[in-house]
């Protein structure tokens, strides 16, 4: 009798889930869908298989709208905004993990204190010092925020990471002679590989989607990014459905190639830096 509960609840659950998958699917699958019908399909409605797939909408989304342009915007601000924050909090996480200094503690809790401070809060403190210092405007004024946000996070999973290497390590290589920042690079970095491309992979994100600040940061057309791009398709009077639905897909098949690509290391990296 307990066997047959077991299976039930089983079934039950099973269910649930791919009752709740689906729901949480279909927008996306929807959305994929219309970036291969034409504007009468999608209007008219009906199947969700397009019945005369086409390319057409997506090649003219890209091309005729300027969406590499906007694409290499994005690019460039996610991809100096991952190479600042590994090279910047890797830094932190070894000192914080390894160094003794005074104030260690306090300012360690300091960064902790900052997730608990949502990005909105601080968003108009942020556009008046980046007008003050001339960033408004540029692709360093969405960077640098971008850098600054990612602080807490990035420094306790790094933290986390450096503090589970065994010191014996770094012990037998300061006998051998190496110095702090040979250590660092050389036993470190590579034992904390995980953790350095789950925190890639999660300041990578929000900085390609982000369109709050990049709102309100970006007035020049020729620095726009793709969520800006995005929002553009729909100032228009009449809306077309399947280039809206196009542009969305073209904004959001890096970050799901990305996260293919890493997710081994990103479930590696969480567990670890869990443990840790």
């Amino acid at each position: 009798m307990s066997a047959v509960r077991s299976w039930a609840a089983r079934i039950v659950v099973g269910g649930l889930l791919l009752l709740y998958a689906a729901i949480s699917l279909y927008p996306f699958l929807w959305m994929v869908s219309a970036a291969f019908k034409d504007q009468h399909e999608v209007v008219a409605g009906g199947h969700l298989i397009p019945h005369r797939p086409t390319l057409r909408t997506i090649v003219d989304t890209w091309q005729e709208l300027h969406f590499f342009d906007y694409f290499l915007n994005s690019l460039k601000v996610t991809a100096l905004t991952v190479v600042l924050v590994l090279a910047i909090y890797a830094a932190a996480g070894y000192a914080f993990a390894v160094l003794r200094f005074p104030g260690r503690t306090a300012l360690y809790r300091m960064f902790m204190a900052l997730l608990f401070v949502p990005g909105v809060a601080v968003l108009l403190p942020i556009v008046l010092l980046e007008n003050r210092l001339g960033l408004l405007g540029g692709h360093w004024g969405l960077i640098l925020p971008f850098v600054n946000g990612s602080a807490p996070l990035a420094v306790l999973m790094l933290t986390n990471a450096f503090e589970a290497v065994p010191a014996e390590l770094r012990e037998a290589a300061r006998v051998d002679g190496a110095g702090e920042l040979r250590i660092f690079g050389t036993i470190y970095l590579p034992l904390a590989r995980p953790v350095l491309i789950t925190i890639a992979v999660l300041t990578a994100i929000p900085t390609w989607n982000e369109y709050l600040l990049t709102r309100v940061s970006l007035n020049d057309p020729d620095t726009y990014t793709l969520p800006i791009a995005l929002q553009n398709l729909q100032s228009g009077a009449v809306q077309h459905y399947n280039v809206l639905m196009a542009g969305a897909l073209i904004v959001v098949i890096p970050v799901i190639l990305l996260f293919a690509a890493a997710q081994r290391y990103v479930v590696n990296g969480l567990m670890g830096a869990v443990k840790a």
